[in-house]
């Protein structure tokens, strides 16, 4: 139990803290970028770029096999990754634009077929005399308890820059998300703002491979706002909030997964985040179960007094002592079964 509380608070060890800052400002990072993705209605591109990253991934690993023989340097698998998800978002662009296809068809046909060309040269690299073919599987489902600690460090130092850029387009970002026509009007390329939301999600998504896993780190990108969006109404609360939940679930994911070996980094983040998601359904005061609940029981409470109050006015209302009784005591009508008035407004007659 106390190596949990030690890697909770950043004290196993430098490298285990370097790990768990880099997930923190990733998942910091995924909240904050996912909250615009979210409310452009967008969601399902970043599933599209995760999936199209692995055959990048790949198609690096193996070069840098051939020429180095050992694919495992991050920069070099990373820039691979970017590539191929660059090129599958251009094809969602394209698809959805220049075709009578709906977007969420261009998403499934890019994902499915980027992915299996990913799997196709994954089993190539499986078959290969080089070393470090394990490691590729950690892209997967993520591995951060088998990260090195030049790795933690690209993605904290990666992580960070990708959220300054978030902050500085806040508010170009909340305006096309709103009212995209009304941002052209005052002068905003709206293309230009979507393009910069697209590639910020990419370079998220590719960033956050090695932590959470290209087929897992969407939901490091959907379910912090989701959560965040049932506790504000506001953009820029909304996305501050998702990005304190991201940190918090990536973080926590770190740590479970470096107490113990074999277990997905990414799988572990993915349950934490359901979890504050299914708290946050439940609790919240702006869109909680409990506050629906609530507020169903408030309108049928007044529309019963309002009924009452309408009976007792027209004399058609008759009651004997036990229900006179039990309207006493739910503070609805006196002791001679008169409606008791509100403040401000007389009781009946």
């Amino acid at each position: 139990m106390s190596a949990f509380w030690n890697a909770l608070f950043f004290l196993a060890g430098h490298n285990t803290a370097l790990v768990s800052l880099g997930a923190g400002l990733l998942g910091a990072s995924a909240g904050a970028i996912g909250s615009f993705v979210l409310l452009r209605k967008r969601a399902l591109v970043t599933d599209a770029i995760s999936h199209a990253t692995l055959p990048g991934l790949a198609a690096a690993f193996i070069l840098m096999a051939k020429l180095t023989g050992d694919g495992r340097w991050l920069p070099g698998l990373l820039a691979g990754a970017t590539l191929s998800a660059a090129i599958g978002l251009a094809g969602v662009v394209w698809i959805a634009r220049r075709t009578r296809l709906s977007e969420d068809t261009a998403i499934g046909a890019v994902l499915s077929v980027f992915f299996g060309a990913g799997v196709v040269l994954v089993t190539v690299i499986q078959s290969m005399n080089a070393g470090g073919q394990a490691g590729i599987t950690s892209f997967l489902v993520g591995g951060a308890a088998s990260m090195l600690r030049s790795e933690a460090q690209t993605i904290a130092v990666a992580s960070l820059l990708a959220g300054l850029a978030i902050f500085a387009l806040r508010r170009p970002f909340s305006l096309v998300c709103f009212d995209p026509e009304f941002a052209a009007v005052q002068g905003v390329r709206v293309w230009l703002v979507d393009l910069a939301m697209m590639a910020l999600a990419l370079a998220v998504t590719v960033i956050g491979l090695k932590v959470a896993g290209l087929v897992l780190i969407v939901a490091l990108t959907i379910i912090p706002p989701a959560a965040a969006r049932l506790w504000t109404n506001h953009p820029g609360r909304m996305a501050i909030a998702a990005a304190l939940i991201g940190a918090f679930c990536a973080h926590l994911g770190v740590v479970f997964s470096t107490l113990r070996d074999g277990i997905p980094t990414g799988a572990i983040i993915v349950i934490v985040a359901c979890a504050v998601f299914m708290l946050s359904l439940l609790l919240s005061p702006v869109r909680g179960l409990w506050r629906e609940i609530a507020t169903r029981a408030r309108l049928g409470r007044t529309a019963h007094q309002a009924m009452l109050s309408s009976m007792i006015a027209s004399g058609a209302w008759r009651a004997d002592a036990a229900m006179i009784e039990q309207l006493m005591r739910a503070g609805l009508v006196d002791h001679n079964g008169r409606l008791i008035a509100e403040p401000g407004r007389s009781a009946p007659r």
